[in-house]
């Protein structure tokens, strides 16, 4: 067994296995929470009141932007939905590496690529968009949270490999 890592097979397959687990549930809470934006805008500017900070006001104006949308153009929130489906469809892709990690590890590196991504797509975009400089750290902070696991995924799944374990397939799986 190598001191550097001293857990065994299975217990590499278990962790990367809770880890991506968590990942992928974070996926679809995420992309959950894109469909019902008024209500969720609806309790945030309630829990945060009329603080005057630079949040609640920025809450304030997102949640009477999107009244005044969802009124006069509510077939524009179907974007939103598409967005959820596919925080959903990411998720159900990474199934491949949560049943063989070495053979699919490519959906680590490909997960990690996309959360550096959101850096500077959240900083040029949201530049051009507007968006106040704290809520682009905020979605930002989404792609660094996400690629702690998946780094951490990657590191055990070549580990794996390393030792020649061969990721065997679920039973009844062929």
């Amino acid at each position: 067994m190598n001191s550097a890592c001293p857990l065994s097979g299975q217990q590499l397959r278990s962790r990367i296995r809770w880890v991506l687990g968590i990942f992928m549930a974070g996926l679809v809470f995420s992309g959950a929470t894109a469909i019902p934006l008024a209500t969720e805008l609806d309790w945030l500017t309630t829990w945060f009141g009329s603080s005057g900070s630079p949040l609640a006001n920025w809450l304030g104006a997102i949640r009477d932007a999107l009244q005044t949308t969802n009124t006069r153009y509510p077939f524009m929130a179907y974007g939103t939905d598409w967005l959820a489906f596919a925080h959903f469809v990411i998720a159900v892709g990474f199934i491949g590496a949560w049943r063989d990690p070495v053979r699919n590890r490519w959906l680590f590196d490909f997960g990690l690529i996309a959360c550096a991504l959101v850096i500077p797509y959240a900083m040029m975009l949201g530049g051009v968009r507007g968006i106040p400089i704290f809520w682009r750290l905020i979605d930002c902070s989404f792609g660094l949270g996400g690629a702690v696991p998946l780094w951490f995924c990657r590191r055990w799944a070549l580990e794996f490999e390393r030792r020649g374990v061969e990721a065997r397939k679920p039973s009844g799986v062929r």
